[in-house]
């Protein structure tokens, strides 16, 4: 007999208004810039100053080639009110930092802040973390050295260089946000 779950598969709701993928791909004659494609829609979007890497490295400041899925969100709630969506979303508090040391235990895993080690900031004053989606490059297994932090969030102006990450516009992201959810990939390609 089939389990309860494969024979409800075909009977599942529309998704309508969900995001399933995310295309991003360098846009010509600007490597440390995208398009980012999605429901057949097309923003701006800046990549690390790096442009795109297939072999990503800690502190090469590029945007990893490949497939992310967006595992939930960070905002701020003193800047942003919250919206709606399907991803998890935490406020970001005055503590919490994320790990970019590749010998250290949290290495690539939010700590709270002052921590001993090298790690970002959450609560920056820039802003581009207004709201931040956690990718989950280098999150399960984690690999020594193999990038971390890498975050879908809000770009300076101009779509400047980013260290690794994939950053849009705050509309976009706004107009984004209620169609994410944790089965919404990422697809960095050439």
């Amino acid at each position: 007999m089939r389990s309860y779950r494969k024979q409800c598969e075909g009977k599942r709701p529309p998704d309508k208004g969900r995001i399933r993928q995310i295309v991003v791909k360098s846009r010509p004659g600007a490597p440390n810039q995208g398009l980012l494609q999605v429901a057949g829609a097309v923003f701006p979007c800046a990549l690390g100053r790096g442009g795109i890497s297939a072999n990503k490295r800690e502190g090469d400041g590029a945007t990893p080639l490949g497939v992310m899925r967006l595992l939930a969100g960070y905002f701020r709630a003193d800047h942003v009110a919250r919206r709606s969506t399907r991803l998890p979303m935490a406020v970001i508090r005055d503590d919490l930092g994320w790990c970019e040391v590749p010998e250290d235990r949290n290495y690539n895993r939010p700590v709270r802040i002052p921590y001993a080690a090298s790690h970002e900031t959450m609560r920056r004053q820039d802003r581009l973390y207004d709201v931040c989606i956690v990718l989950d490059w280098n999150i399960r297994p984690r690999r020594r050295g193999r990038g971390s932090a890498i975050f879908f969030h809000l770009a300076r102006p101009g779509f400047t260089p980013t260290e690794g990450c994939v950053a849009v516009s705050r509309a976009a992201m706004l107009r984004l946000l209620p169609g994410l959810s944790t089965r919404t990939v990422l697809r960095v390609t050439r």
